[in-house]
């Protein structure tokens, strides 16, 4: 089986964790510790009516049609990411990605891991295989979480301004996956503009 662990189930990962699952392929484990807000429903793949019926909140909770190991809490530490085949960050955070990249890059790479993100119509697949001189460029942004709809959208909350990167980013990301665990050759990093 394949050992994934992916971090943070929102925009990215609420979609992709689905997929790889059904394939019947994936030892998944999810980390996520947030809990799924309102705002969240119109971009993120979970089901509103599901949720109200729940007493759990958190993300994790909610993908309980997933057979994926649950844990609710933070990836703080290089011993979390430690036991699987590939690391997956979906996270919306600079610090969980740091911790991530200081897993190495290319044959220096002690835990093998593939970054996936998107802001508003831009997106990017990164991985382990990518040289390390374009670390702290793909390391650079705000300090904290945001949100994959880019900036001020959790504000407005307004459909006309909803992006789909996230979904195609999931998808770019599946595919790699698959490539991957198949010996299959993949790009080292993929950067669109839609």
């Amino acid at each position: 089986m394949r050992k994934v662990l992916i971090i943070g189930v929102g925009g990215i990962g609420s979609y992709l964790a689905p997929v790889l699952d059904k394939t019947g392929l994936y030892d998944i484990t999810i980390a996520d510790p947030d809990d799924l807000e309102d705002k969240n429903f119109l971009y993120q793949n979970y089901s509103k009516p599901k949720f109200l019926l729940q007493e759990n909140k958190k993300k994790v909770a909610q993908l309980d049609m997933l057979k994926a190991n649950k844990v609710g809490f933070p990836i703080l530490t290089q011993q979390q990411l430690m036991g699987f085949d590939l690391i997956v960050c979906c996270a919306d955070n600079l610090d969980v990605r740091r911790l991530v990249y200081r897993q190495g890059f290319q044959e220096d790479c002690k835990n093998k891991w593939l970054d996936l993100r998107a802001q508003g119509r831009n997106g990017a697949l990164i991985s382990y295989l990518t040289d390390v001189k374009f670390s702290e460029t793909f390391l650079t942004g705000p300090e904290g979480s945001f949100s994959c709809q880019g900036e001020n959208f959790n504000e407005t909350n307004d459909p006309k301004k909803l992006q789909f990167t996230h979904v195609a980013i999931a998808g770019y990301g599946a595919q790699w996956i698959q490539r991957w665990f198949d010996g299959d050759e993949v790009s080292d990093k993929i950067i669109i503009n839609i």
